[in-house]
């Protein structure tokens, strides 16, 4: 009879945290929240919240991977795994035939190429502005008093291209946006605007490592569908995203922890 490897991964990012608790290779729970600004206790709540009604303790658990911006702060982790490798084990979980993997979290984007195995071959950064990212499309939600995750549709209720605006930086959205309202044009034909930017970054990003089929998109702008439509329309193919696009490199950690248990001598960083 096999045994039963409990591991968990947890990514603690510069906006959000994730928590995947895993029995052999299933997923059995996982956790999403923010990420407080004392990231060990981030990494504690996000724990705690995937083991909340599973019926398994911190004691069960075989392995702990930790991955992403607070990686280093989780104190409880047995080894600590970059976002990259995570992100593309992850996405190979999700969907095996994955090549390609965009990652737009809240202060980076990532582009990622995978091979067959899940294994990160390369990989390309946005510099480190946090323009064509989540943390622009928070501002913007704000300024409008809307739900960040109303951005997408309304985005896509426009007629004809957006004006293209001349920066999505975070420090710049703000004033910018009040002044194409102030100009005359509808919120929903600014929101378009910003998604159009974000896109055109992101596909830039992209053409950097070259986008091979299947393209995985994970983070939180997934889940923005005016923004996976266009780079979907930009890109001429269709992106695969899971149900929860947030815990891909949570799941990508707690595979790797199920590696690491049964051979601490795994070379998880090899090729990234």
């Amino acid at each position: 009879m096999t045994e039963e490897i409990i591991t968990a991964g947890i990514d603690i990012g510069s906006s959000s945290a994730q928590a995947v608790i895993m029995k052999n290779r299933s997923i059995v729970s996982y956790s999403n929240m923010n990420a407080g600004i004392n990231k060990t206790d981030t990494a504690f709540r996000a724990i705690e919240a995937a083991l909340n009604g599973t019926g398994i303790s911190m004691e069960d658990i075989k392995y702990t991977v930790g991955t992403g911006y607070g990686r280093y702060q989780v104190p409880f982790a047995d080894k600590n795994v970059t976002e990259i490798t995570c992100h593309a084990r992850g996405a190979h979980y999700f969907f095996p035939e994955a090549r390609t993997v965009l990652d737009m979290g809240g202060q980076d984007c990532k582009a990622i190429s995978c091979d067959e195995s899940g294994r990160a071959t390369n990989f390309v950064m946005n510099d480190k502005c946090a323009a064509g990212t989540g943390r622009a499309m928070e501002v913007i939600a704000k300024l409008f008093d809307i739900q960040i995750q109303d951005i997408g549709q309304m985005s896509l209720n426009i007629e004809g291209k957006p004006p293209q605006i001349g920066s999505a930086c975070v420090v710049f959205a703000k004033s910018e946006a009040l002044r194409l309202l102030r100009s005359g044009i509808p919120r929903n034909v600014v929101l378009a605007a910003y998604c159009d930017s974000l896109v055109r970054r992101v596909i830039a990003l992209l053409q950097r490592i070259g986008v091979k089929e299947e393209l995985v998109i994970s983070g939180g702008i997934a889940k923005n569908t005016g923004v996976v439509k266009r780079i979907e329309e930009s890109l001429g193919i269709k992106a695969n995203i899971c149900f929860e696009p947030q815990i891909v490199g949570a799941a990508g950690a707690a595979i790797i922890a199920q590696k690491l248990f049964r051979d601490p001598n795994t070379n998880t960083e090899r090729n990234r």
